[in-house]
């Protein structure tokens, strides 16, 4: 038997087993098993798995996996005779209805195309040609597409997909975008070009150029998604561009250094020329590894195309990991889970983050009909608006416009300048805990993402106010003297002080750690925090935002939710007791290596998007004082970046404070999102203070939801010590290092 044989018999297998063990929709599982009077722990135990596992099955988050499918799939069945679903009320609609009452129309199998059948095809993945990977198994459920003319296979003897089949990860209820939002470009041998979509979907590309290409993604391709917010725009095509997919269409697979470092393509490439002669246009970045090509929109009628080229580093391996070098199935798979989950990616993680802002809270919307019955366009409430305003001189980064007239090297101090950052500090270990065995570190799991939520920022231009009367929930920039806070003797709830070894704790109030000297300039979260304390605060002079909200909430919550759910792919969930949780996050990025790329991607997102809202210059022959491209965006906002770090910072605090009023253990290194301590033992349950499986109220917790912790990484304490001296750093910190005890670039002060 040859190979391709060997393959076909192979996939056919997989077929005939699915059609032997389909499942009812997510709904319908849960409802059978509850008229059984079972609970998820019983359906648990018989499947040898866990309860978090039946609980996914039933929401639809995941699918279950040969052999336990077969085993679900028969329970299913059993109940669904003892039980049947309710018959419709109308006589008329029974004939149309599924085995699960669901109409019989919407069980058609998700990979059918409606477009003409003369000019493309549809198969699944598993019935591309024998040269391409078969795509990994599926992430999460996609609702069935409504059917319509079924095309010819590209390979004979190929099988329909089986009606009902869990799928992957798009939603298809808006008609236009049934093939997901994104498709993988690729060609094989013989020049023959194919788009692999999601749910293992590939389509056959007539397109013989760019141009062509351009125009096929947008009117018969079906690829896109709906828009996040009613006032908002639906997301354009993706097409992601392997490397044989650019020799077909005459791009190079890789830029030159000089096209590298300008990043994109000269001018007078051929390519872009026939873009030109087709009058398609190119946004100011040019064609580079994410090249936006558009139409001039007519109305509310938009022709854009967003192209990613992985070869010309488009993907980051700092995020992406080694999404960049997967089989053209294994990719669409993984960017379709985070296109849907996220939103379809607009650039690097960091600029997905920006525009995921922007999508869910729009700038305008319309307006009520006038007299006329005619709607307008208006501010929409609770956004940043369409044009961007000034930041104060405080908040305002070195070389900006508002700073020109200082002198040149004139440095600013704490009194000129808003420094709310994360923290960087370290101190010597004590005799005590050099008499213990390890170092153990936790880490906070999107840390700027949980300080994000519910945070109130400003959304207009700031009003300047001397001496005011400091105000918590009024957002904005505050001098304020807090020198006198002492740490040694501090509020921990409402009536109840703590007496505390200050010299063993970090600063509140400064990135270092250090105790602050005078007046500076901090974000309302900071100063909040030393009024929280028990200490007065008298503000010098602010800058305030009266025009406020809680902008971010809905950012947060699609990060959350996709981080949650990515996870919950990954067998952590949220809803596990502490042990539980340590042993499912050991490992888990082996689970199912593309998924865990999707979370390092949605970490990156969160961070890279609360960094581009104080984005500084990048090259253009930018000269300090004159203004740069990122200020004319109305998301160029440097005052909720400090106050999203603002929270961050003092939410970590606060928790060690707690942990040292309640322990009296202190953190030896702090870095960012990571806290060290030094215990006997090499888990994290070795020093946190669980009570009957309860974490100490305000303190660290254990779990996977943001704001809970995980543990980063142990190391023993002749480690710590051994590398402090050996580079001459007493307060190296080693929370930098924990994770896997590698040591570089290390800075001694020297």
């Amino acid at each position: 038997m040859s190979n391709e044989e060997e393959l076909f018999s192979a996939v056919d297998a997989l077929l005939e087993q699915a059609v032997r063990d389909p499942l009812p929709e997510p709904a319908e599982r849960k409802r059978l098993r509850e008229a059984a009077g079972l609970t998820q722990d019983q359906v648990a135990e018989a499947l040898r798995t866990r309860r978090e596992a039946v609980g996914n099955w039933e929401a639809g988050r995941t699918e279950p996996r040969p052999p336990k499918r077969a085993a679900y799939a028969r329970l299913l069945e059993g109940l669904a005779a003892r039980f049947p679903a309710p018959g419709p009320t109308d006589s008329t609609s029974t004939a149309s209805a599924g085995p699960t009452g669901a109409p019989a129309q919407e069980a058609a199998p998700p990979e059918t195309f409606t477009g003409p059948a003369s000019e493309l095809t549809a198969m699944t993945a598993s019935e591309a040609t024998a040269s391409h990977a078969a795509p990994a198994p599926a992430a999460a459920v996609r609702p069935a597409a409504t059917p319509g003319p079924t095309p010819m296979s590209r390979r004979p003897g190929a099988k329909k997909a089986v009606p009902g089949k869990a799928t992957t990860v798009t939603d298809a209820a808006d008609p236009r975008f049934v093939h997901g939002p994104l498709a993988v470009i690729d060609a094989d041998a013989d020049r023959k070009v194919v788009a692999y979509c999601v749910d293992g979907l590939v389509l056959d590309v007539p397109a013989k150029s760019l141009p062509s290409l351009v125009e096929w993604a947008l009117k018969e391709a079906q690829l896109g998604a709906p828009r996040l917010h009613r006032s908002g725009k639906d997301a354009d095509p993706l097409l992601v561009l392997t490397e044989a997919a650019l020799e077909r269409y005459g791009l190079p697979v890789a830029l030159t250094e000089e096209e590298r470092l300008a990043g994109r393509l000269p001018e007078g490439h051929k390519v872009l020329k026939q873009l030109a002669r087709a009058d398609w246009k190119l946004t100011k970045r040019g064609f580079g590894p994410w090249a936006r090509i558009y139409r001039p929109a007519k109305g509310s009628e938009r022709a854009c195309v967003q192209l990613c080229i992985p070869s010309w580093h488009a993907l980051d391996s700092r995020h992406w990991g080694e999404a960049g070098h997967l089989p053209p199935a294994e990719l669409a798979r993984l960017l379709g889970t985070y296109a849907s989950r996220v939103m379809t990616p607009r650039g690097s993680t960091a600029v997905t983050g920006l525009e995921l802002m922007t999508a869910l809270h729009p700038p305008t919307r319309a307006s009520e009909p006038d007299a006329d019955g005619k709607r307008h366009s208006e501010h929409n409430p609770g956004s940043l608006g369409k044009d961007p305003v000034e930041c104060a001189p405080c908040e305002a980064p070195d070389g900006h416009p508002v700073l020109a007239d200082l002198p040149r090297f004139h440095i600013r101090g704490p009194g000129e300048k808003l420094f709310e950052e994360a923290y960087d500090w370290a101190r010597p270990m004590t005799d005590a805990e050099c008499a213990l065995r390890h170092l153990v570190g936790i880490d906070v799991n999107m840390a700027f993402a949980a300080g994000a939520n519910g945070l109130i920022v400003g959304l207009g231009a700031p009003t300047y106010v001397k001496a005011p009367v400091f105000d918590a929930k009024l957002p904005g920039s505050w001098l304020v003297d807090l020198s006198h806070v002492d740490l040694s003797r501090v509020k921990v709830g409402k009536e109840r002080w703590a007496d505390l070894d200050a010299s063993l704790l970090p600063s509140p109030f400064t990135p270092k750690g250090e105790r602050p000297d005078g007046p500076a300039w901090y974000a309302t979260p900071t100063v909040a925090y030393a009024v929280e304390l028990g200490y007065d605060v008298a503000p010098i002079e602010a800058w305030v935002r009266y025009d406020n909200g809680r902008y971010l909430d809905g950012w947060y919550q699609r990060l959350r939710d996709a981080y949650l759910a990515t996870m919950a792919d990954l067998g952590v969930d949220a809803d596990l007791a502490p042990a539980d949780f340590l042993v499912a996050m050991d490992g888990y990025k082996e689970r199912d290596p593309q998924l865990a790329i999707v979370v390092s991607a949605i970490k990156a997102t969160v961070k890279g998007g609360l960094g581009k809202l104080r984005e500084r210059p990048r090259g253009e022959g930018w000269r300090p004082g004159q203004p740069w491209r990122a200020l004319t965006r109305p998301t160029w906002r440097p005052d909720i970046r400090a106050a999203v770090i603002s929270r961050t910072r003092i939410n970590l605090h606060r928790k060690i404070v707690k942990h040292a009023a309640f322990t009296g253990q202190y953190p030896v290194a702090v870095l960012s999102d990571c806290v060290v301590y030094a215990a006997d033992g090499t888990s994290p349950l070795d020093f946190l203070p669980y009570r009957d499986g309860k974490p100490l109220p305000g303190g660290f917790k254990l779990g996977v939801n943001p704001g809970l912790v995980k543990h980063e990484g142990t190391q023993t304490v002749l480690w710590g010590e051994g590398v402090r001296e050996q580079f001459n750093a007493p307060e190296l910190n080693l929370a930098r290092y924990i994770k896997d005890g590698t040591v570089t670039d290390v800075d001694n002060g020297e």
